[in-house]
């Protein structure tokens, strides 16, 4: 989904495509001077090419997605190409060696460390932005609008019980609750397993997708059904969804970035192949590339950015691998 279409090219980017334009016919030019001759190796030098592979969360993929659009006026010979496999799903192809970056909705786990390290593959955890994990619902429903964190445990943790909404409190519709999840594969279940579920069952009657899309519909065309997922799927789709306040606080970008939307507010990450850092100039290119736009990205498509001090140390993490 092309949630960058919030974005605008920035001038400066055109400025420099046009310049780039304008030393490409110097090339031609043999009696060009000595200082255009120098511009001219500086800008070939600035142009790379090559491929760069990544995969993994649904959640990050609206950020990495947008500076991908954008990356590719600075550096059109660089193919950069972004899968949508999950979290877990991502980490398998980051395991096997299929990618040289891995976009993540949580921090990697101990076993997928394990495998990492079993295949020989060091690697490098970069924070991108903040999330806070959405719980929706249809707009007509007007009963469910603010939840404690025990009655989305009471909702969301499997007891055997064809579950209603009237079973968390009485005054409420004797209607079944249809529930939207994200598929096991991602990060956004896996976060909220940990901090709602407490790793008890889902409930089993929920339907499962990695593609968010597909869950707002799902939440969108029903009145009874309730759903969760990143804060930047909910802010595109507002007009057709509610969203439930938790334990009497809404996410918005100032809730989430001061952590009091709690226990769903949550970092986002993309992890990088340090020897990719190492020996793919174009990987390496657009990780760094990433890194110095993630935060304005993150702001543009619906997620919240981190500060700037924090940017600055990524960047470093990421330059003491060159």
């Amino acid at each position: 989904m092309k949630k960058w279409k919030y974005l605008t090219m920035t001038a400066v980017l055109g400025s420099a495509l046009m310049l780039g334009a304008c030393g490409g016919g110097n090339t031609a030019n043999e009696g060009g001077t000595t200082a255009d001759k120098e511009t001219e190796q500086t800008d070939t030098e600035k142009q790379l090419q090559g491929s760069v592979a990544g995969d993994g969360s649904s959640t990050v993929a609206p950020i990495v997605e947008a500076v991908v659009e954008e990356y590719a006026g600075a550096q059109p010979d660089v193919k950069v190409s972004v899968g949508i496999s999950g979290t877990g799903g991502g980490f398998e192809k980051f395991i096997a060696g299929e990618t040289d970056f891995s976009n993540a909705s949580r921090n990697i786990k101990d076993e997928e460390k394990q495998k990492l390290d079993d295949a020989g593959v060091a690697f490098t955890e970069l924070a991108l932005a903040y999330d806070g994990l959405s719980v929706v619902i249809h707009p007509d429903n007007d009963w469910a609008k603010d939840l404690t964190v025990e009655q989305l445990k009471k909702l969301w943790i499997e007891d055997g019980t064809e579950k209603k909404w009237s079973d968390i409190d009485p005054s409420w519709p004797e209607d079944k609750v249809i529930f939207y999840s994200p598929g096991t594969d991602s990060g956004t279940y896996d976060y909220f397993d940990e901090v709602i579920l407490d790793g008890e069952d889902l409930v089993k009657t929920a339907t499962l997708s990695e593609d968010d899309n597909m869950l707002v519909q799902g939440v969108a065309g029903d009145k009874n059904a309730i759903g969760f997922f990143g804060y930047a799927y909910y802010l595109e789709n507002k007009d057709k969804l509610g969203i439930v306040k938790v334990n009497g606080v809404e996410p918005t970008a100032e809730t989430i970035e001061s952590q009091e939307y709690s226990p769903l507010s949550r970092p986002l990450f993309t992890y990088v192949k340090n020897e990719a850092m190492k020996d793919n100039e174009a990987a390496y290119d657009f990780i760094h590339y990433l890194l110095e736009n993630a935060g304005e990205m993150a702001g543009a498509v619906g997620y919240v950015s981190l500060p700037q001090e924090k940017y600055d140390e990524e960047i470093a993490k990421l330059e003491a691998l060159k």
